[in-house]
């Protein structure tokens, strides 16, 4: 098995914000105002909501896609799931390139194979400032639609199938923590709680 330290899915200095960003863009004519998004954190009982599927591609889905690709950016992530800013909807945003230009949206992702082992080192915007090994499938094959209500059916491997297993956890109301150890768990619940007590206090 691989073992490979990466530094993706959130795997930064959280910033907290909740709505307050707003920009607009005029796209084909269409002037869409942009919002930054308040990203839940665990243990915020939200996460573990359950997305429902995307019945109609319309106006309010693009515009949800694009307030989500610009939350991601701003916090410097590779992904973000719906779940993730508390919108029950299955949708996933993703942009592995270095300059942050090729976004990839997924509407209503599936997995439906999956091969090998690979073990990455993940973190998560929704669990700031904490990362741990996770043993993923190393190839997946997958099926979403894009924003065009085109069905795509493709395979990948690598960092890519790891973020799209990681996104579609969390449109399941699952966490990458859920695959560690009970131990790990209760360390890190000890550690937030600190780290709340601690704010509670300054403030």
């Amino acid at each position: 098995m691989l073992v490979v330290t990466l530094y993706y899915c959130g795997l930064t200095t959280t910033i907290y914000f909740s709505y307050i960003l707003s920009v607009s863009y005029n796209h084909f004519g269409v002037t869409i105002a942009m919002a930054i998004l308040n990203v839940l954190q665990f243990p915020d009982p939200r996460l573990r909501n359950k997305a429902i599927p995307v019945e109609e591609i319309g106006p309010d889905i693009r515009q949800i896609a694009e307030n989500m690709l610009e939350t991601m950016y701003a916090e410097s992530g590779i992904g973000l799931a719906a779940t993730q800013v508390n919108i029950r909807k299955r949708i996933v945003v993703i942009d592995l390139s270095e300059d942050k230009n090729e976004p990839l949206i997924l509407i209503n992702p599936e997995i439906t194979k999956l091969e090998g082992k690979e073990i990455m080192r993940e973190g998560c915007l929704s669990v700031p400032d904490y990362y741990d090994t996770v043993e993923r499938a190393e190839n997946i094959e997958f099926n979403y639609k894009t924003l065009d209500n085109q069905l795509i059916e493709t395979s990948t491997d690598g960092l890519l199938a790891v973020c799209v297993q990681h996104e579609i956890d969390h449109l399941d109301g699952k966490l990458f923590i859920d695959y560690l150890s009970p131990l790990k768990r209760q360390r890190l619940k000890k550690k937030i709680d600190k780290q709340e007590k601690q704010q509670l206090s300054v403030s």
